[in-house]
Protein backbone atom coordinates (compact mmCIF):
# COMPACT_ATOMS: atom_id res chain seq x y z
CA UNK A 1 0.00 0.00 0.00
CA UNK A 2 1.28 3.48 -0.78
CA UNK A 3 1.92 6.03 1.96
CA UNK A 4 -0.95 8.22 0.71
CA UNK A 5 -3.44 5.34 0.71
CA UNK A 6 -2.27 4.13 4.14
CA UNK A 7 -2.54 7.61 5.64
CA UNK A 8 -6.03 7.95 4.23
CA UNK A 9 -7.09 4.56 5.63
CA UNK A 10 -5.91 5.51 9.15
CA UNK A 11 -8.07 8.63 9.11
CA UNK A 12 -11.25 6.58 9.59
CA UNK A 13 -12.62 5.93 13.09
CA UNK A 14 -14.04 2.75 14.57
CA UNK A 15 -17.44 3.19 12.94
CA UNK A 16 -16.12 3.78 9.45
CA UNK A 17 -16.64 7.54 9.65
CA UNK A 18 -13.93 9.96 8.79
CA UNK A 19 -12.32 11.40 11.91
CA UNK A 20 -12.45 14.95 10.70
CA UNK A 21 -10.65 15.53 7.42
CA UNK A 22 -13.37 14.19 5.10
CA UNK A 23 -16.11 15.64 7.27
CA UNK A 24 -14.69 19.13 6.83
CA UNK A 25 -14.66 18.61 3.07
CA UNK A 26 -18.29 17.53 3.27
CA UNK A 27 -19.24 20.65 5.26
CA UNK A 28 -17.41 22.87 2.79
CA UNK A 29 -19.23 21.14 -0.05
CA UNK A 30 -22.59 21.59 1.65
CA UNK A 31 -21.86 25.22 2.53
CA UNK A 32 -21.23 25.95 -1.16
CA UNK A 33 -24.83 24.88 -1.84
CA UNK A 34 -26.30 27.20 0.76
CA UNK A 35 -28.46 26.57 3.75
CA UNK A 36 -32.19 26.49 4.34
CA UNK A 37 -31.85 29.94 5.92
CA UNK A 38 -30.24 31.34 2.74
CA UNK A 39 -32.98 29.90 0.55
CA UNK A 40 -35.68 31.24 2.88
CA UNK A 41 -34.17 34.74 2.90
CA UNK A 42 -33.84 34.65 -0.89
CA UNK A 43 -37.43 33.52 -1.30
CA UNK A 44 -38.79 36.22 1.03
CA UNK A 45 -36.77 38.94 -0.70
CA UNK A 46 -37.94 37.69 -4.11
CA UNK A 47 -41.57 37.79 -3.04
CA UNK A 48 -41.18 41.32 -1.66
CA UNK A 49 -39.30 42.50 -4.76
CA UNK A 50 -42.13 41.12 -6.91
CA UNK A 51 -45.06 42.26 -4.77
CA UNK A 52 -44.04 45.93 -4.48
CA UNK A 53 -43.88 46.62 -8.25
CA UNK A 54 -47.10 44.63 -8.73
CA UNK A 55 -48.80 46.76 -6.07
CA UNK A 56 -47.45 49.96 -7.66
CA UNK A 57 -48.88 49.00 -11.05
CA UNK A 58 -52.25 47.83 -9.73
CA UNK A 59 -52.86 50.87 -7.49
CA UNK A 60 -51.35 53.55 -9.79
CA UNK A 61 -49.40 55.07 -6.87
CA UNK A 62 -46.82 56.73 -9.13
CA UNK A 63 -46.85 58.31 -12.58
CA UNK A 64 -46.33 55.75 -15.39
CA UNK A 65 -42.78 56.89 -16.18
CA UNK A 66 -41.71 56.68 -12.56
CA UNK A 67 -43.42 53.30 -12.18
CA UNK A 68 -41.44 51.95 -15.13
CA UNK A 69 -38.17 53.13 -13.60
CA UNK A 70 -39.08 51.64 -10.21
CA UNK A 71 -40.00 48.30 -11.81
CA UNK A 72 -36.67 48.19 -13.66
CA UNK A 73 -34.82 49.00 -10.44
CA UNK A 74 -36.64 46.25 -8.55
CA UNK A 75 -35.93 43.81 -11.40
CA UNK A 76 -32.22 44.58 -11.24
CA UNK A 77 -32.16 44.14 -7.46
CA UNK A 78 -34.10 40.89 -7.77
CA UNK A 79 -31.56 39.54 -10.26
CA UNK A 80 -28.75 40.22 -7.78
CA UNK A 81 -30.77 38.60 -4.96
CA UNK A 82 -31.23 35.48 -7.09
CA UNK A 83 -27.54 35.36 -7.92
CA UNK A 84 -26.50 35.66 -4.27
CA UNK A 85 -29.10 33.51 -2.52
CA UNK A 86 -29.93 30.89 -5.15
CA UNK A 87 -26.78 30.71 -7.29
CA UNK A 88 -24.51 31.34 -4.27
CA UNK A 89 -22.26 33.83 -6.03
CA UNK A 90 -20.02 35.78 -3.67
CA UNK A 91 -16.44 37.00 -3.48
CA UNK A 92 -15.24 33.85 -1.68
CA UNK A 93 -16.66 31.12 -3.88
CA UNK A 94 -14.60 29.72 -6.74
CA UNK A 95 -11.65 31.92 -5.91
CA UNK A 96 -13.47 35.13 -6.80
CA UNK A 97 -14.50 34.06 -10.31
CA UNK A 98 -18.14 34.00 -9.30
CA UNK A 99 -17.86 37.66 -8.30
CA UNK A 100 -16.38 38.45 -11.69
CA UNK A 101 -19.30 36.61 -13.31
CA UNK A 102 -21.70 38.66 -11.19
CA UNK A 103 -20.07 41.93 -12.22
CA UNK A 104 -20.25 40.88 -15.88
CA UNK A 105 -23.90 39.94 -15.43
CA UNK A 106 -24.71 43.31 -13.87
CA UNK A 107 -22.97 45.12 -16.74
CA UNK A 108 -24.80 43.03 -19.34
CA UNK A 109 -28.07 43.55 -17.47
CA UNK A 110 -27.52 47.31 -17.59
CA UNK A 111 -26.76 47.20 -21.32
CA UNK A 112 -29.79 45.02 -22.11
CA UNK A 113 -32.18 47.03 -19.94
CA UNK A 114 -31.11 50.45 -21.20
CA UNK A 115 -30.94 49.18 -24.79
CA UNK A 116 -34.42 47.69 -24.54
CA UNK A 117 -35.85 50.88 -23.09
CA UNK A 118 -34.15 52.94 -25.78
CA UNK A 119 -35.42 50.70 -28.58
CA UNK A 120 -38.97 50.58 -27.19
CA UNK A 121 -39.07 54.35 -26.73
CA UNK A 122 -37.87 55.02 -30.27
CA UNK A 123 -40.14 52.35 -31.77
CA UNK A 124 -43.09 53.93 -29.98
CA UNK A 125 -42.11 57.43 -31.10
CA UNK A 126 -41.42 56.43 -34.71
CA UNK A 127 -44.11 53.81 -35.34
CA UNK A 128 -47.21 55.35 -33.76
CA UNK A 129 -49.55 56.99 -36.24
CA UNK A 130 -50.03 60.74 -36.18
CA UNK A 131 -52.34 61.37 -33.23
CA UNK A 132 -53.02 65.08 -33.88
CA UNK A 133 -56.61 64.46 -35.09
CA UNK A 134 -56.30 67.43 -37.43
CA UNK A 135 -57.41 65.42 -40.47
CA UNK A 136 -54.16 66.06 -42.32
CA UNK A 137 -53.23 62.39 -42.40
CA UNK A 138 -55.13 59.19 -42.71
CA UNK A 139 -54.12 56.38 -40.39
CA UNK A 140 -53.05 53.13 -41.94
CA UNK A 141 -51.14 52.09 -45.01
CA UNK A 142 -51.79 55.40 -46.79
CA UNK A 143 -49.15 57.03 -44.53
CA UNK A 144 -46.56 54.54 -45.74
CA UNK A 145 -46.72 55.69 -49.40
Amino acid sequence: MSDHHTAHAHGHGAHGHDSGHGHVDHDDHMEAHGSFKDYTIGFILSVILTAIPFWLVMTHQLPPGTTKAVILGFAAVQLVVHMIYFLHMNSKSEGGWNMMAMILTVILLFIVMTGSIWVMYHMNANMMPNMNNDGSSVHGMHDMQ
